[in-house]
C-alpha cells in the first residue's frame, strides 16, 4: 500500500484555450465547472462549442456538486517522465451530474481505489500556482 498526495514537482501546466478557460477559472475560485446543453440536456466534462448529442451551439456553463464515483482507475508506479512523483492513480470519475473527468486520486492508499468508490472533488495548488481538481475518498 501507498498513499497518494498531490503532485509537488514541476508537472506541466494547464494549458487553457478559449473554449476550456471558464473550466479553468473555476478551479482558481476551487469551483468544479463542466457545461450542459440547453437544447438536450446533456451534461459534458470536457468543453466543447456545440453540444456532442444535438451539436446545439454554446453549452452553458454549470457549478458541479464535485460528488461522484470512481468509474476507472489505473495506478501509475513508473511515469514517462521523471517530474510526477509515484505512485499516483490516476481515475475516471463518473459525477453525479452525469458526466466523466479525468483527475487524480489524493487522501488514500493505492489499494483503497476501486470501481464504485465514492468521492469529492478537492483542489491543489501546482508550482507555478494554478489549482487542479484531485479526487478524493469521500
Amino acid at each position: 500500500m501507498s498513499a497518494l498526495a498531490p503532485q509537488l514537482g514541476e508537472i506541466p501546466s494547464p494549458r487553457a484555450s478559449a473554449v476550456s478557460q471558464p473550466f479553468w477559472d473555476g478551479c482558481a475560485r476551487r469551483v468544479l465547472l463542466y457545461q450542459r446543453c440547453a437544447a438536450c440536456g446533456l451534461a459534458m466534462g470536457h468543453p466543447a462549442t456545440r453540444c456532442r448529442r444535438c451539436h446545439a451551439p454554446d453549452p452553458e456553463w454549470t457549478r458541479s456538486e464535485g460528488a461522484g464515483m470512481v468509474y476507472s482507475w489505473s495506478t501509475v508506479w513508473h511515469p514517462q517522465s521523471s517530474v510526477f512523483t509515484t505512485p499516483y492513480t490516476a481515475v475516471i470519475v463518473e459525477l453525479d451530474e452525469g458526466f466523466l473527468l479525468t483527475s487524480s486520486m489524493v487522501g488514500c492508499d493505492t489499494d483503497d481505489v476501486v470501481c464504485g468508490l465514492r468521492v469529492n472533488v478537492v483542489f491543489h495548488r501546482i508550482t507555478d500556482g494554478a489549482l487542479l481538481p484531485y479526487f478524493e475518498p469521500a
